[in-house]
């Protein structure tokens, strides 16, 4: 059966809808479907290793994950997923929230950038990660449908993502060189992901 990627891509709640707003607002476009995509990951992922998380707090932490590097959130010294996480946090906490809900956004944003997050720990934050590493890196595709892969990339493109992110994450490493964010440029990993998508993409293995 082929994905239902409207179904899939539709917030859970209004409050995720507003989120969906907020990153819309304030990011490119390559980011918007960046978050989007990451979404789609998590979600697909999510019942094919026993996971069951919570809709909205994941939408919203997805959609608001990468806020710290829109450079209206930078933050000067601030690693970008702390700072992220700060803006999920406010975010939250403005949509009635409570406080330890609240924070819970916060910690899903930064451990996204953690190198594993422990699912028994922190499903969201797992799932995130999990899901932004193959969205970035390209890290992990057999453990999705190739399918699966395609029709989201087909709904929600690429287009210049990874030169646009690579060159955001390098920002961020000249500025906060003990970040995470730092740890991720000296990877590669960026334009590797590129080369990993553009290869699945084209037909090929993806690795």
């Amino acid at each position: 059966m082929a994905l239902d990627t409207d179904a899939l891509l539709t917030p859970p709640t209004d409050t995720a809808a507003r989120a969906l707003d907020v990153v819309r607002a304030w990011s490119t476009p390559a980011l918007v479907s960046h978050c989007l995509r990451s979404w789609a990951w998590a979600t697909l992922l999510a019942p094919t290793i026993d996971l069951e998380p919570d809709p909205e707090l994941l939408f919203v932490a997805t959609m608001l994950h990468d806020l710290g590097v829109a450079p209206h959130f930078d933050a000067v010294t601030v690693p970008f997923e702390v700072a992220g996480g700060a803006v999920g946090s406010v975010f939250a906490t403005g949509a009635g929230w409570p406080a330890a809900r609240a924070s819970r956004v916060a910690e899903v944003v930064e451990r996204h950038m953690w190198p594993s997050v422990d699912p028994a720990v922190d499903v969201e934050g797992h799932l995130l990660e999990v899901a932004t590493s193959l969205d970035v890196s390209g890290v992990g595709m057999e453990r999705w449908q190739e399918d699966d892969l395609r029709a989201v990339t087909a709904a929600l493109p690429r287009h210049g993502f990874s030169d646009a992110f690579d060159a955001l994450v390098a920002d961020q490493a000249g500025r906060k060189p003990d970040s995470a964010a730092a740890r991720l440029d000296r990877s590669g990993n960026v334009r590797l992901g590129g080369e990993r998508w553009a290869g699945l993409l084209a037909g090929g293995a993806g690795s």
